[in-house]
C-alpha cells in the first residue's frame, strides 16, 4: 500500500523499441491491455506469433527473486499440463530483464518479460454453467497440488509477511477502512474484519499449508468454446499475488470471484466447492472457515480497490470492476448468514459426487 509504487506508462514507440532491442523482433501490432499496477501489451511480431509484454511497476520490479519464482511457477505448471504462460528468452537468454526507462516521471527501473499468448476470453464474459464452475474449482485445486511439488532456490520469498492481498493479512486492512466512509456497507466490512480475528485466527493452525496463486479471479481465467462441454478452461493468468498460504484460501478466492458476473452469486459456491473437493476434500476447520473467508476476500477487494482509486483515479473503471458487484454480493451473503449459505453450498456440492 506504499505510495512509492510507480505504474509504468510506456508509449507504443517505446514498446516497439524495447521488443526489438531485447528479442530481436519488429512488432506489427502493439495493443495495450487492462492492468492493475503494471502495464501489459499484446504484441504481434512481423514474422508471426502472439505475445504479451508485461512491464512490472517500479516497486515490484525491485523484488527480482520473487519474480523469478513466479516465472518459474508458470513454467512448472505448464510442464505439468496446466494452461499457463511461459516467458520467452531474450537474445541473451534471460527470461526477464530489468530496464531503465523514462515514462514521464524520470528514469526508473522496470522489470520486463515477454510471455506466450494464451487464446480464449475471460470467464467473466461467458455464462458460467455448473459444470464450468466445477472445472474452475477442480483446476484451482490441481494448480495448488502441482505447486506443492515445485522446488526453487528462492522459494522462501513466497513467505510474504504483511502482503496486503493475502487472506492472512485481513487485520492489516483496518487502517484503510476510511475509504468506506459514508457507505452503509462499511459496518458490515468492519464486522467481517472483527469476525476474522475471533473466528479465523484461532483455527488457522488446522488449515493445510500450500503455495497459493492468490488471485484466481474471473479476469485471470480464460476459456474457449468446446462443443461437448460448452466451455473449457484455456488459460490461467497473472501469478503476481503468489504467496505461501493455505488450500482453503485459494478455494475462497475462487468462489468469491466466480460470483462477480453470475446472476445468482450464492449458487456459485456449491459447484466450485465440489470441483475443489474432488481433489482436495476440506477438513472440518477449513469447512467452518470457508464462508467467512469468502466474505473477507470481498472486503479486501472493496477496500483495496477504493484505496488504489485514490492514488490512480485515471484507472477507476478497471479498478472498480469487482468492487461494484462486491457490495451487492457482500450484503446478500451477510444477510443470508453463515448457516444458510453453508447449507446451500455443501448440499449443492454433495450432489456432484462421482463426477
Amino acid at each position: 500500500m506504499s505510495g512509492k509504487l510507480s505504474k509504468p506508462n510506456l508509449s507504443h514507440p517505446q514498446v516497439s523499441a524495447l521488443v526489438h532491442r531485447l528479442y530481436g523482433w519488429t512488432p506489427a501490432i502493439v495493443r495495450p491491455l487492462p492492468s492493475y499496477d503494471d502495464q501489459n501489451f499484446y504484441v504481434a511480431p512481423v514474422d508471426g506469433g502472439e505475445f504479451i509484454l508485461k512491464v512490472m511497476n517500479s516497486t515490484d520490479s525491485e523484488n527480482t527473486a520473487l519474480l523469478e519464482v513466479q516465472t518459474h511457477a508458470m513454467s512448472f505448471l505448464c510442464h505439468n499440463g496446466l494452461p499457463t504462460q511461459t516467458a520467452m528468452p531474450t537474445t541473451t537468454g534471460q527470461l526477464m530483464s530489468l530496464e531503465e526507462l523514462d515514462c514521464g516521471l524520470g528514469s526508473q527501473k522496470y522489470l520486463v518479460r515477454l510471455l506466450t499468448y494464451l487464446s480464449g476470453i475471460t470467464i467473466s464474459k461467458v455464462p458460467a454453467s455448473t459444470q464450468l464452475l466445477y472445472e474452475v474449482g477442480k483446476t484451482a485445486a490441481r494448480m495448488d497440488q502441482i505447486l506443492q511439488e515445485m522446488d526453487h532456490p528462492h522459494l522462501h520469498v513466497l513467505e510474504r509477511d504483511k502482503f496486503i492481498w493475502s487472506l492472512s493479512s485481513i487485520p492489516l486492512l483496518e487502517p484503510y477502512l476510511f475509504v468506506m466512509d459514508g457507505d452503509p456497507i462499511q459496518e458490515v466490512v468492519r464486522a467481517v474484519l472483527q469476525q476474522y480475528k475471533t473466528h479465523i485466527v484461532p483455527q488457522r493452525s488446522a488449515f493445510r499449508k500450500c503455495i497459493n496463486h492468490g488471485d484466481f479471479n474471473d479476469l485471470n481465467v480464460l476459456v474457449e468454446a468446446e462443443e461437448s462441454l460448452g466451455y473449457r478452461i484455456s488459460g490461467i493468468l497473472d501469478f503476481g499475488d503468489m504467496n505461501s498460504g493455505f488450500y482453503v484460501h485459494e478455494l475462497a478466492i475462487a468462489i468469491m470471484y466466480m460470483m462477480i458476473e453470475h446472476p445468482e452469486p450464492v449458487e456459485v459456491g456449491g459447484p466450485v466447492l465440489a470441483g475443489w473437493e474432488s481433489l482436495i476434500p476440506l477438513n472440518k476447520p477449513e469447512k467452518d472457515a470457508l464462508y467467512l473467508l469468502v466474505l473477507c476476500r470481498v472486503c479486501q477487494s472493496l477496500i483495496l480497490a477504493r484505496h488504489t482509486v485514490l492514488k490512480h483515479p485515471e484507472n477507476e473503471k478497471y479498478l472498480m470492476i469487482t468492487a461494484k458487484a462486491g457490495v451487492r454480493i457482500l450484503r446478500q451473503l451477510w444477510e443470508l448468514g453463515r448457516e444458510e449459505v453453508e447449507r446451500m453450498w455443501f448440499q449443492s456440492a454433495a450432489r456432484f459426487d462421482g463426477k
